[in-house]
């Protein structure tokens, strides 16, 4: 379906989506650019499908064009090589992964009534345990179902209405720093109580692993799989008592609610 794909941006999650995408891309069809060129040449030397281009060269001869910038970078980037898409007689289908930024905003600023994808994956992608949520406008079924191919490797890969891609930006996207904390934490805690730290944090990093799949293959609800671990008069259910005495659930909703409002914040601010 795509023959010919670029990337726009090697950061962290460019990065990871660049080593997605390589297991399927045309052999050396995958054209990387970034600010810093000696990083796109970094990745591009570690994907046999891949070769360093510039963001004028990826928009002229790819079909598929991921922009992975920053939400503050969108407007210059596509400043640039607007006049390139315009002057382009094939079909072309952008994919953008900036927070906050609407599908008519990525037009906009692109100077078109383009195709495009937005798209939201998070930093478990990197390890095929990720989360992308998805959707497109004028974009065909058969090209979203490529695109969704082409990602598969990430782990989930979800359709979803763009009036809910900011909320799951904030849970998904998010997300994994707000797990992050609290494994740390969790780690702190078991060094505080004698454990040496590198079995700490690897009993910490297992259990969350463990729990987050059991929750997600049992279909249990999160509260009955807690209850089943708390015996009466039990030092878990002491454990928990101390959270809900810090209004740890109420916090963990603040900082979703955060994100989201942020996320809404910079679609209003383009």
């Amino acid at each position: 379906m795509f023959s010919k794909i670029g990337l726009i941006g090697t950061g962290t999650m460019g990065g990871a989506v660049a080593e997605i995408v390589s297991a399927s891309a045309p052999e050396g069809q995958l054209y990387l650019s970034n600010r810093t060129q000696a990083k796109a040449a970094a990745l591009a030397a570690k994907l046999p499908s891949a070769q360093v281009s510039t963001n004028g060269e990826i928009a002229s001869r790819c079909d598929l064009i991921f922009l992975a910038v920053k939400p503050q970078m969108m407007p210059g980037v596509l400043s640039e090589i607007a006049p390139v898409l315009a002057a382009r007689q094939d079909h072309f289908v952008l994919v953008t992964m900036a927070a906050g930024l609407t599908v008519e905003a990525i037009r906009a600023m692109a100077g078109g009534d383009w195709p495009v994808i937005r798209m939201m994956p998070n930093t478990p992608i990197a390890v095929g345990a990720g989360a992308v949520q998805y959707c497109g406008a004028g974009v065909t079924e058969a090209e979203l179902a490529a695109f969704a191919a082409l990602l598969s490797a990430a782990g989930t890969v979800d359709p979803l209405p763009e009036g809910l891609m900011d909320a799951a930006s904030a849970l998904s996207g998010c997300g994994p720093a707000f797990v992050d904390l609290f494994l740390e934490a969790l780690a702190d805690g078991g060094v505080a109580c004698g454990l040496p730290r590198p079995k700490a944090m690897a009993y910490a990093a297992q259990m969350v692993e463990g729990a987050a799949r059991m929750a997600r293959l049992s279909g249990d609800h999160p509260g009955a799989l807690k209850d089943a671990v708390c015996s009466p008069a039990g030092s878990t259910i002491q454990g928990v008592r101390t959270l809900e005495r810090g209004a740890f659930r109420g916090t963990v909703m603040d900082a979703v609610i955060a994100a989201w409002e942020k996320n809404r914040e910079l679609g209003r601010a383009e």
